[in-house]
């Protein structure tokens, strides 16, 4: 398994911390509005991980967080400012911000199951985690890598070498761009605040420091710590996480524990429409439930997130997500109607190449850094094989069963239908009406036609033999 780690900005060989084990963070939501089609890029990456990697072999423990304080509206800057995207959310519909949390959360999740993206083994709220934030803040304070002024605490910035290691931002370079506002309590202005005073939030907690609420970064460090360890293996997000999110998560960890915090981290690019980000300040989104209404499946959104590289940017619109349906359902007719409708016969060994060619290619394509379109080329070039082929039924079986094993980390295709497999008497029906064709007996023949199509059954005869094909009674 080869990954390209943005650390060290390279592909590298991945191998776990944990032998047998794979120990993976993803930033979640900030549940103040549901999350649009952009937003589940990300998610559909990390679930795309976690798949590959059981795919493989390996076991995984997962964990997603729930970002339900402490992410301000301004937070390109390492010290966001603004306001609290809850308690902003919270306001404008008059509402509880715990309210809120809940509601969009589970939104979150309803989202998340009809994309057919696996539960993580944690989705760790913020706002159960204040006692981790605060122990971690201590740590940091004794160790010399925060103060506290005023009732804030603040990340001192130059007290960690290596700031700026995972995204290029480093100090030299930050005085040189932007300006950043100066708070006159701090000792630099590039200091970020881990734990915030502020009269008018509405939630707050309890701190050495006095009543406050922690920041965005310190949030992910201590939730990702308690659950995977100091040191684990892989952490995921979208690019603008790099900065400055995932680089203050990594100051503020090994600032504290003095060891190696994550040992790949594995970004993804933008989904853009007209080639800006899309993102909710633009106004240029989708939700799931839109996109639903349209008469997209969530099998076809999937299908449309996974198939190109995933550190590769989405031209998103429609026309994309038609292409993706179209696929799918190439592949989905392919496993559960033209497959299971082979005659009785041999195998043929061109058959049994092209289903072992394609599984040898799909999971070399995975290991190589994710490469669906590699393993979507893979699948595709099989199933055209074996409908040139015109195979029997033990090839048809193999086929079916690769197909499912790739829908073990693809996760587009529809189950089997219920009944589907043909009874007896519709095989003797298909099996005198073949005899009736080569006697040249088209009188019987079509009669027989006729009959199968009273049972819901469609012939196609093709120069590859004939195939058939349920036209009722499932999904």
């Amino acid at each position: 398994m080869r990954l390209h780690n943005t650390l060290s900005g390279r592909v590298e060989a991945f191998v776990p911390l944990h032998p047998g084990e794979v120990r993976l963070y993803h930033c979640g939501p900030t549940v103040y509005s549901r999350p649009h089609i952009g937003n589940y890029r990300a998610y559909m990456m990390a679930d795309l991980l976690r798949r590959t990697f059981e795919y493989l072999g390996w076991r995984t423990l997962q964990v997603m967080n729930i970002t339900d304080v402490g992410h301000l509206t301004e937070d390109e800057a390492a010290d966001a400012s603004g306001e609290d995207k809850l308690e902003k959310a919270a306001r404008g519909r008059k509402l509880d911000p715990w309210q809120i949390a809940r509601e969009v959360e589970g939104w979150f999740h309803e989202d998340l199951a009809l994309l057919r993206i696996l539960p993580a083994h944690h989705y760790p709220r913020a706002t159960e985690h204040i006692p981790e934030m605060i122990a971690q803040i201590e740590t940091l304070v004794a160790k010399g890598h925060a103060y506290a002024v005023e009732g804030n605490v603040y990340f001192a910035v130059r007290s960690f070498g290596d700031y700026g290691k995972l995204s290029g931002n480093t100090l030299d370079k930050l005085e040189a761009g932007a300006r950043v506002e100066v708070r006159g309590e701090k000792r630099d202005p590039h200091d970020f605040a881990l734990w915030k005073r502020d009269e008018k939030h509405i939630m707050q907690w309890d701190s050495p420091w006095g009543r406050g609420f922690p920041g965005w970064h310190i949030e992910c460090s201590a939730m990702s710590m308690k659950y995977l360890g100091e040191t684990f293996d892989l952490h995921t997000g979208g690019p603008d996480n790099r900065f400055p999110h995932h680089e203050c998560e990594i100051a503020q960890a090994e600032g504290a524990t003095g060891k190696p915090f994550v040992r790949f981290w594995v970004h993804n690019a933008f989904l853009e429409i007209g080639g800006k980000k899309m993102a909710k300040r633009a106004g240029a989104l989708f939700t799931i439930p839109e996109l639903v209404a349209l008469g997209y499946r969530g099998p076809d959104i999937r299908a449309a997130l996974l198939q190109p590289l995933y550190r590769s940017p989405i031209q998103f619109d429609l026309e994309v997500l038609d292409a993706a349906r179209s696929g799918r359902t190439r592949l989905d007719n392919f496993v559960n109607h033209e497959m299971p409708a082979r005659p009785p016969g041999p195998r043929k060994p061109e058959a049994s190449a092209a289903v072992s060619t394609a599984r040898d290619l799909f999971r070399a394509a995975l290991e190589n850094d994710l490469n669906t379109p590699e393993a979507f080329a893979a699948v595709h070039a099989m199933v055209t094989a074996l409908n040139r082929l015109g195979v029997n039924r033990p090839d048809a079986e193999d086929a079916v069963a690769a197909m499912r094993d790739f829908d073990r980390v693809l996760a587009i295709l529809d189950a089997p239908p219920t009944g589907f497999a043909p009874d007896p008497g519709v095989e003797a029906l298909l099996a005198e009406r073949e005899a009736a064709r080569k006697a040249r007996d088209f009188t019987r023949s079509d009669a027989l036609r006729d009959e199968l199509a009273r049972r819901g059954i469609e012939i196609l005869d093709t120069p590859q033999g004939t195939r058939w094909k349920r036209t009722g009674g499932h999904p």
